[in-house]
């Protein structure tokens, strides 16, 4: 129960710093990083976050953007999906949707993973709001069974949507400690630089600027 109640209130004060967020100016476009601790930018200052980092690649490449931070450490799809009207609660020229490790990490079945997402992505869709769906992968030793069924969600429900698929967002990071925190778990500040790396590329394709 307390733990509930815990949770309920980080999401409300999430709320109000999303919703607090400055406006966007004339001429600029709205990325949404929404996600879990690894869009957040758990143990790294603001500056070091994905969000940040990915907003001044993007201004180095000409970009007019603000990419707005809506990780929630701690996020499952159920959570993500549960908080997506007030997280993205008006137009964006793009979502990237980047949940899942969560439900991977606590053993979530990979049909509810599924279809919390299936439930965000058409929501999205129904918005009219472009996404960039960035994938996740279960580390081997989870056992065959559940490694297959959960790296096929994202592929199959990109192609379901006819979305653009980055396919793994750890791609280059995961499994590597200089680029990771201590934990294992997380990126750190070179890991979040590597990943910015990787993904930009397919951001800027999904905008219709690459």
């Amino acid at each position: 129960m307390m733990a509930r109640a815990g949770a309920r209130l980080l999401r409300a004060i999430c709320a109000l710093a999303l919703l607090g967020a400055s406006p966007v100016a004339a001429g600029e476009r709205l990325v949404v990083a929404f996600g879990d601790s690894l869009t957040a930018g758990y143990g790294l200052a603001p500056a070091e976050s994905f969000s940040a980092v990915l907003e001044r690649r993007l201004r180095q490449d000409g970009i007019e953007v603000r990419v707005e931070n809506a990780g929630v450490s701690g996020d499952t799809t159920a959570g993500g999906r549960a908080r997506l009207d007030w997280s993205v609660n008006g137009p964006a020229d793009l979502v990237i949707v980047a949940l899942g490790a969560n439900d991977m990490l606590r053993g979530v079945a990979p049909e509810v993973t599924r279809d919390n997402l299936d439930a965000i992505l058409s929501e999205l869709k129904r918005r009219g709001i472009p996404v960039l769906l960035a994938g996740m992968r279960a580390p081997r030793n989870l056992g065959r069974e559940y490694v297959e069924a959960f790296d096929a969600i994202y592929p199959a429900l990109a192609e379901k949507h006819g979305l653009a698929l980055y396919p793994f967002f750890l791609e280059g990071v995961a499994a590597r400690p200089e680029l990771n925190l201590d934990d294992g778990l997380h990126p750190n500040a070179a890991g979040v630089r590597r990943i910015v790396e990787g993904i930009a590329p397919y951001v800027m394709r999904t905008l219709g600027s690459g």
